[in-house]
This record gives structure tokens, sequence and C-alpha cells, in this order.
């Protein structure tokens, strides 16, 4: 009897304890972009089945109840950058400072559609509180002001990899020397003319945040929270932690403050799940493998030209392999018979299965970090933002091809698949990748939610703060040191060099005298 009240006392202090450690997070993705969706709420539920309570703001309601979580979904946001997803083709197809513009102005038009939405409004009149406030970084720099708003440490997500909008938050150096601009499809072993060009790109991106986009979010900010004791730039420099989805095997070493943090491919599933079944059986029934075609959640196959869906309609047909094509519309017109279409795939787990032997993708980082994780070759047709980048990383690594969109044909793209699929390199390539990646002491979402414990552990981890962030332009690039102390010595040198060449002149001058005044000598 003492034994099992013994034990039954340990489970209530067990139970006690883990109450006691369970937090409270808001978990913001402003984002109307499926994919950028699926980074976050993995995180949510992460947090949410390590026993802590998420309050989830998103464009997209959850498709059934999960426990620890509270839905608050906030569908205004696709109707305020439902133009911009619509018409990605239009727009790739601009000049590329008039897509920089656009897409920044589509963050303004994010931030205030969440804000003034009435259950966001309703949260923020409440007496609500949180640990932490997680907030994907994506131009919606005024939806900082809601960890200050709730005195919460500010958690920032940056969905695609490290870029200035979130390494400013935690002070992490971008030397323009070997760190390409996101948006720039280099390595990290650029020509002078690549540094040239990504410093050039880097400078206007500073002048262009400081100077037109950041004080546009200042003005949404300063609307929205009126009584927050931080200014806006105050909020933005005093992350206590970034998240990135991004890891060294799939792209380069750089620098990170402390407070940066690579988990890169947490939304990706460990476990392979049962695929229904006429899936199952195409996939199986392939002599030659399977070929899956998606070009994302934003770009559908249905609404592409009818020239591109044709030259797309003649490769097909001429491969050996079978095709599963995400294809938004029951008829498509010319199918060839090795042709699978369906509006909706579940794509992990169909790269996961073993006789998948081809992706092709539009290049979006969550697409080619799932194909590079499961060991599959890709052909990318980037469209826009990073995948251009995310491509030519695949191409410098030797297991991915790209076809640009603007020359999609038939031809280039069955040359692109056949190289791939016909050269046992590309596949080793990537196996080896796919290894250096899994090789990690713990998996990317274990990581997430261990950091933002710790954050909320310790109260907003301000011991992990970089110096740098609280120093200017001049002070950070040591500008003024530099002035003073280079300057200095060029001065001295100088100086040096005037007072030599004063003596010098002056001795000259001397001699000079001396030989005018002796007396001539005559000479007959």
């Amino acid at each position: 009897m003492t034994r099992n009240k013994t034990c039954l006392n340990a489970f209530l202090l067990l139970g006690i304890l883990s109450s006691v450690t369970a937090f409270n997070y808001l978990v913001v993705l402003p984002t109307g972009a499926r994919s950028h969706y699926n980074v976050g709420s993995s995180l949510a539920k992460g947090l949410a089945a390590a026993g802590h309570q998420v309050t989830l703001i998103s464009p997209f309601a959850l498709k059934k109840p999960i426990e620890n979580i509270i839905d608050v979904p906030v569908p205004g946001i696709l109707k305020a950058m439902g133009g911009d997803i619509d018409n990605l083709l239009t727009k790739s197809a601009q000049p590329i400072i008039q897509q920089i513009v656009g897409f920044y102005d589509m963050g303004i038009r994010i931030s205030e559609a969440l804000l003034q939405d009435p259950s966001v409004q309703k949260l923020m009149q409440s007496n609500q509180t949180f640990d932490a406030v997680i907030d994907e970084v994506f131009l919606d720099e005024a939806l900082f002001g809601l960890a200050e708003h709730f005195n919460a440490p500010l958690i920032g997500l940056g969905t695609f990899g490290a870029i200035s909008w979130n390494t400013d938050m935690v002070g992490s150096p971008s030397p323009a020397s070997y760190v390409p601009h996101a948006l720039l499809k280099f390595s990290d072993h650029m020509s002078f003319v690549e540094r040239v060009i990504n410093l050039a790109f880097l400078t206007y991106e500073y002048l262009f945040m400081k100077f037109y986009y950041l004080p546009k979010q200042e003005l949404v900010y300063n609307k929205y929270f009126p009584n927050n004791k931080k200014s806006f730039y105050e909020v933005r420099n005093n992350a206590a932690l970034v998240l990135l989805n991004q890891h060294v095997s799939l792209s380069f070493p750089r620098p990170y403050s402390p407070n940066m943090i690579e988990v890169g491919g947490m939304h990706i599933q460990r476990q392979r799940q049962p695929l229904p079944k006429d899936i199952e059986e195409f996939i199986k029934g392939a002599e030659h493998g399977v070929i899956y075609f998606s070009m994302g959640s934003n770009l559908k196959s249905a609404v592409l030209p009818q020239e591109k869906r044709q030259a797309l309609i003649d490769t097909f047909s001429k491969v050996k392999q079978r095709v599963l094509w995400k294809f938004e519309d029951s008829n498509l017109p010319g199918k060839p018979e090795n042709v699978f279409i369906s509006d909706w795939f579940p794509q992990d787990d169909i790269l996961a299965h073993e006789n998948v032997k081809l992706f092709i993708t539009h290049g979006g980082l969550l697409s080619t970090t799932e194909s590079i994780y499961h060991g599959t070759p890709f052909v990318g047709i980037p469209i826009f933002g990073d995948q251009f980048l995310n491509m030519a990383r695949a191409e410098q690594n030797g297991y991915g091809k790209t076809v640009n969109y603007e020359d999609l044909t038939s031809e280039r793209l069955l040359a692109a698949i056949k190289t791939l699929t016909e050269d046992p390199q590309a596949l080793e390539l990537v196996k080896d990748m796919s290894a250096r990646y899994r090789d990690q002491p713990q998996l990317p979402l274990e990581r997430a939610v261990y950091w933002v414990e710790h954050v909320s552990r310790h109260k907003g981890a301000r011991y992990l703060r970089s110096a740098s962030q609280d120093l200017n332009f001049v002070q950070y690039h040591n500008l003024d040191a530099m002035l003073i102390l280079y300057g200095g010595i060029l001065f001295v040198i100088y100086c040096l060099l005037w007072l030599i060449r004063r003596v010098w002149g002056a001795l000259q001058n001397f001699f000079m005298g001396r030989q005018s005044s002796k007396p001539k000598v005559k000479r007959n």
C-alpha cells in the first residue's frame, strides 16, 4: 500500500512539474502561401506536442482541431496578396527592380490585413499573456509589435533561409565577399564581377529598406501599437531568437550569431505514410520508375500558357517512366497514357518512395530540401524569388538541372530529364548530400522546440544578444576607427614626407648657396 502511494505521489509530482514547465506561445504566420505555412505550422504542432499551449494566427484554418492549439484564421490575408500569388508568371517577367518594389509593397498589405482583422484585434484587447511571440519573418516587420504588446520575447522564423530581413534582427554578419544575396544565383565563391554585382544589389536593398520600405512598416506599427514603449526599430533589433529554414549541408558555411539557429527541414516527415491506393499502385507498377512533377502550391499547372503546357505533354509522352503531374483540372486534353493527374499529391511521401526516380519542381526551398532528404535528383523550372539560387546550388553540386521557364521546350526538358535519370553520378551525389543532411545530432524540429523553450525559460535569453545591435552603420563597420587609425598613419607619413622634402630643399639651398659664395678663380 505504501509503495503504491509512493508511486502515485511520484506521478503526481511529474504531472505538476510538466504543467509548470509548459509555456504559452503566439505563433504568427502571415504569408498566404501554403509552403510557408507548412514550415510554421510544423513548429506550432511540435510545440503543442511538447505540451505547450499555442495560439496560431494564419490565413489557413486547421483541417481538424489539434490539442493545445487555438486556431485563429485570418482569410483576409489571402485577399490582400491574391493578385501577387495569382499573377506570378506575369510578375516574374517584370524587371527585377519592379518585382522588388511590388514584392515589398505586398508586405505592407499583409501586415495591415492581419492587424486589422477582428479576431486579432480581439486577441490584442484581451488579458492574454504569452511566453514568446513567434513570427514568420516575411515582409511583416510591423507584426513584431505583437511581442512588445504582450511583453514577450520576439522569435523570428525565416522560412527560406538567411537574408537581411532576419539577420538584422540578431546582428548576424553577412560579408558581401562570400555571402550572396538570396535572390542572386551566386555561390560562396564569387568572381570579381559577381562580387561587384552582389555588393551593388546589397547596397540597393539596404538603401531601399532604410528609406522606403521600413518607414512604411513603421507607420503601420505606430498605427496599431500606439502604446508600445519600444520604437519600431528597437523591437526589430532586439529579437531573442531567429530560427532558419536552412542547413549548412544544403547551402554553404556562413557566420551566424549564437541566437540564429538552423532548423531546415523540420516540416519533413521522417516516417513515410501509406499512399492512397491508386497512387501506390501507379508507382509500384512503373517498370522504369516514376517522375513526379509539381510547380508548388502557388503556381498552378492549369494556368500555364498552352505553348508551355503542350511542351510538357510532348515531353512526358516520350519518357519511359510514368509521370505524376500535379494538375488542378480534372480534364487535360492530350494527356499521355503514362501520366496520372491530380490537384493534390502527398509530396513528401511520394518523394520518399523508392520507385520515384526524378522530381520536376519550381525549385522552392521546401521542395528541394524534401528531394535532397529523400535522395531524389530534380529538374528545376524556377519562376520567382530564391528558386533561382536553390537551383544554382543544385547544378553546382551536380544533382540538379535548370530549365528556364522562358526557354522551356520539349527538347530542353527531355534533355535535362535524360541527363539526370541516365547518369548514375547524379543519384550518387544527391544520396551523399542526403547523408550529410541527415547526419545531425537531433531532428530539426526537436532543435527548434528546444531553442524556443530555452528562450522562454531564460526570459528572452538576453545573454545571447550581440553587441552589434547597439551600433550604427559607421560604428558597425568601424569606419570612424579606420578613419582615425589609418587617417592618422597617413597623416604622419605625409608629415614625415613633407618634413623630409623641406629638409632636403633646405640642404640643397644651403650647399648651392655655399658654392655660389666662393670667390671665382680667374683662369688665363
